[in-house]
């Protein structure tokens, strides 16, 4: 059986900040808990990711709740990752050596925010050269200000996060489709 892993990317209290503005995609924690719990059935590793803020007044700070993750993941994970810049792969322990002496050559991302942490993880990881699923609606983001006046939407941002990844980084997907090449990878 193939292991793909399921890398949940700072799925955190933080962003429960009225500071971040408009969010799109209401339904990501529901499929973030969708998949893991798929995950586990089926015994492929989850991985959770906490992004600890190192600038002062980060609401990512170690020690201020707004660093703890949402209650919604329980149970342990078989890796805890903690970082303090965007990827995943830049963090504590090494997740690419811990997915390689796992056997591990699939992942895929879920989490908060779309465009920021979770994108850049699908990144490098298929730059580290791993099978990457990225899975849309299990992630969500926030509208950005424009440089040239204005404001980007969430969902806009959204959709040039998956125009960017698919397919020169890997498959971008829904939560539906994830589960169902879980189910087939089993």
């Amino acid at each position: 059986m193939d292991r793909i892993a399921l890398l949940v990317v700072d799925v955190q209290k933080g962003f429960d900040d009225p500071m971040w503005g408009e969010r799109n995609n209401p339904a990501a924690e529901k499929n973030i808990g969708a998949l893991i719990e798929a995950w586990r059935a089926q015994g492929h590793p989850v991985v959770f990711v906490r992004h600890d803020g190192a600038e002062p007044g980060s609401p990512f700070t170690p020690g201020r709740p707004g660093n703890d993750l949402h209650d919604m993941l329980s149970g342990d994970p078989e890796l805890f990752v903690t970082k303090t810049v965007n990827s995943a792969f830049h963090g504590e322990p090494d997740l690419a050596e811990w997915l390689r002496q796992e056997g591990i050559e699939r992942v895929a991302v879920c989490g908060i925010q779309t465009n920021m942490c979770c994108e850049t993880t699908a990144r490098v990881a298929a730059n580290l050269g791993f099978e990457t699923d990225f899975v849309l609606d299990a992630t969500y983001t926030f509208a950005l200000p424009s440089h040239d006046g204005g404001t980007i939407s969430a969902d806009e941002l959204s959709r040039v996060t998956a125009a960017n990844l698919d397919p020169e980084f890997g498959r971008v997907m829904s939560t539906r489709e994830a589960l169902a090449a879980l189910n087939g990878a089993a």
